[in-house]
């Protein structure tokens, strides 16, 4: 799977405003995640999504807060970010006026650092769980809808995905996952930003196409597989913030 040959979109956070008219393809999909959005919101319970701010994170995002305009947008503050990534979530969260609630870990990089040294050198899942997995479901536990921009096309771990699926926390709570993009391929995900004149992460200008913390994040090896330049040189393909408590 190729996950650099759709069309970007113009660099401008001026306007959101469609500027043609969609494919019937892209449209049927469109309406089905606005379908999707608005039948999980009518349930009841609170509703979060998380993103990262990559391409599709920004697309559901965008669909999210045109129904719920205020619905928490989690982000997992890792103290790893390319400053790239913060000054396009400071950007966003201003131009949308986006409810941000930033997931930080109990210890600064500083302190872990200096008690379990460079823990995404030495041990990346032992990093990932304590920046990323232990603030996020920690942040999830007040929640009963978790949307997440999840694409069965990301990788091998995602193929099985479903639009709606239970996730059970390791404190033993159960919540809706639900992931509108399931069935979208990355030209979709760039189509949909190009047609809403929706600004991108400039990492991707510079051969990015899976974006991370930086220690773990590299331009694609495979340039099939837009996640090949994460986590290179170690058998990772997942941060575990997706993975079932036992």
């Amino acid at each position: 799977m190729t996950e650099t040959t759709a069309a970007r979109p113009a660099a401008t956070s001026e306007s959101v405003a469609p500027v043609a008219p969609a494919a019937p393809a892209l449209q049927e999909k469109i309406a089905g995640a606005k379908a999707l959005i608005a039948a999980e919101l009518s349930k009841p319970g609170l509703a979060c999504i998380t993103s990262s701010f990559q391409t599709e994170c920004v697309a559901l995002v965008h669909m999210l807060i045109q129904q719920r305009p205020d619905v928490p947008v989690l982000f997992l503050e890792t103290g790893y970010h390319f400053p790239e990534t913060l000054a396009y979530r400071d950007q966003i969260v201003k131009d949308w006026k986006l409810n941000l609630v930033n997931l930080e870990a109990r210890q600064s990089v500083a302190d872990q650092e200096k008690q379990f040294g460079i823990l995404y050198q030495t041990e990346p899942n032992k990093c990932c769980g304590f920046r990323k997995v232990e603030p996020l479901f920690a942040g999830l536990s007040g929640y009963d809808l978790w949307f997440t921009a999840l694409r069965r096309e990301q990788s091998p771990t995602r193929a099985n995905l479903q639009p709606v699926e239970a996730f059970k926390l390791p404190v033993g709570k159960s919540l809706e996952k639900i992931s509108p993009l399931a069935m979208w391929t990355n030209r979709d995900v760039w189509a949909y930003l190009s047609l809403h004149n929706i600004p991108h992460l400039p990492l991707y200008d510079k051969g990015y196409t899976s974006i991370g913390c930086w220690p773990c994040t590299n331009p694609p090896v495979d340039p099939g597989n837009a996640r090949s330049g994460r986590w290179q040189g170690k058998e990772k393909l997942e941060c575990g913030i997706h993975i079932q408590a036992d």
